[in-house]
Formats: C-alpha cells, structure tokens, sequence
C-alpha cells in the first residue's frame, strides 16, 4: 500500500481538508507514525505532523509557534521531495510545499490566518477521502471545538499517564 493511501493518512486529509481540524489532523498522523518500528523524528511522517501543528497554532494567533513549526515543515518536506518520494504519491506535492512557503511568509508579515487544502490527484485516494468521509463525526468548521481542542478536551488519560510516567522515574 501507498503510504498516503494508509486508513490514518486518508483520514488526516479529511481532517485537513473538510473542515480544518488541524488537531485531530496531528493525532491522527501521530497514530499512524506510531505504527512504525523504530520511528524517529526523520519520519517522513513528521512533515505532515508538523504542517498540522502550525497551522493549528496560526489560526490560535501564536505566530511564533506557527512560524517555527512551519519552517521545520518546509525543510522536512524539502527532505521527502529529494529521498521519499512515496510520501508525495496521490496529492499536488508542488502545491502543498507552496501553500506552506506562502503561509510562512504571510505569518512573517503579520497577515491573518489563510487555510488552504491538500490537492489530491490520485482517483484513488480520492475515492477513499471520499468514502471515509462520512463515517467520521466532524465538528462544524470554525467552531471553538476544533480552533481550541487542546484547551477543550478531556485531558483525563493524558494526566493520568503523565502521573504514572513521573511515578516510574521516582
């Protein structure tokens, strides 16, 4: 299987595209990533994760974050056009790496947030953005549920595993 084409990567397009959740956007490559043995920051994964976290801090009005998290997408996705050219299969590659150049440049000039979308190419993965797309529960684009998750969520497993991490290092 394509890389792109994998169930979590269809998903994150979804996500990314229908209705900006760039925080699920991120968990959900973060899953995908996971399934990789032995995986490390290099990943070609991690471009994509990156792009999500940008934009999920751009649109919160965290320039800073933004800008720094972007420019590390831009340079990882220089990496993924020279050496994984899997992970380019399906999508407008080319445009994807402009968007996120543009949106350096409008955050480095102060410009509001401007989301765009993943061009897909591929019939195929189409087909499957397609499909997937309704089975998921998406929240309404622009909601304060999506702009900010991370704040809104329940972070009930997340304490309680950070608690049981701090106990093993005692």
């Amino acid at each position: 299987m394509k890389p792109l084409y994998h169930p979590y990567f269809v998903k994150f397009i979804v996500y990314f595209n229908k209705n900006q959740d760039f925080f699920e956007c991120h968990e959900v490559l973060e899953e995908y990533w996971n399934t990789f043995p032995g995986r490390t920051k290099e990943h070609p994964l991690t471009g994509y994760i990156l792009l999500s976290t940008g934009l999920y801090h751009w649109r919160r009005g965290n320039r800073i974050g933004a800008l720094r998290t972007l420019k590390k997408a831009k340079d990882k996705f220089n990496i993924i056009s020279e050496r994984y050219i899997d992970y380019t299969e399906g999508i407008d590659f080319p445009s994807l790496y402009s968007h996120v150049k543009k949106s350096i440049d409008e955050i480095e000039r102060e410009q509001p947030f401007a989301s765009f979308s993943i061009s897909v190419t591929s019939p195929k993965l189409h087909a499957l953005v397609e499909a997937e797309e309704p089975l998921m529960k998406l929240l309404p684009l622009e909601s304060d549920a999506i702009i900010h998750k991370h704040i809104l969520r329940d972070r009930t497993e997340i304490i309680r595993l950070r608690n049981e991490k701090k106990k093993g290092r005692r």
